[in-house]
């Protein structure tokens, strides 16, 4: 069974930087699979944030994060990344990593792995 646990998150103030990490656990390589990054903030319905192709690193962002976010991933210790810069309060939510075997997806609905979820919050 793929787990998924998350790590990073906290307080941070507008412009700064958290980096959040998921790592991967249950198998022993994931080449098939696409990591997702998602987050809800309060009172609202699961955003995209981007993702992440395993096995050739490709990436793709929301147009909200783009430019400002990067996923990236270490094969060797079988745990993707979310580097948040430029940080606004906009971006405050619950973020989640998430993983799903196939074709890469925006959509929350065609993962079939979820961490559990961390806070950041960006206040000014």
């Amino acid at each position: 069974q793929v787990q998924l646990s998350e790590s990073g998150g906290g307080s941070v103030q507008v412009g700064g930087s958290v980096r959040l990490s998921c790592a991967l656990s249950g198998r022993s390589e994931f080449n098939t699979y696409t990591m997702g990054w998602f987050r809800q903030a309060l009172g609202k319905s699961r955003e995209f944030v981007g993702r992440i192709s395993w096995i050739d690193g490709l990436t793709y962002y929301s147009d909200s994060v783009k430019g400002r976010f990067t996923v990236s991933r270490d094969k060797d210790k079988n745990t993707a990344y979310l580097q948040m810069n430029s940080l606004k309060p906009e971006d405050t939510a619950v973020y989640y990593c998430a993983a799903k075997v196939g074709f890469v997806s925006d959509s929350s609905n065609e993962y079939h792995y979820w961490g559990q979820g961390t806070q950041v919050t960006v206040s000014s």
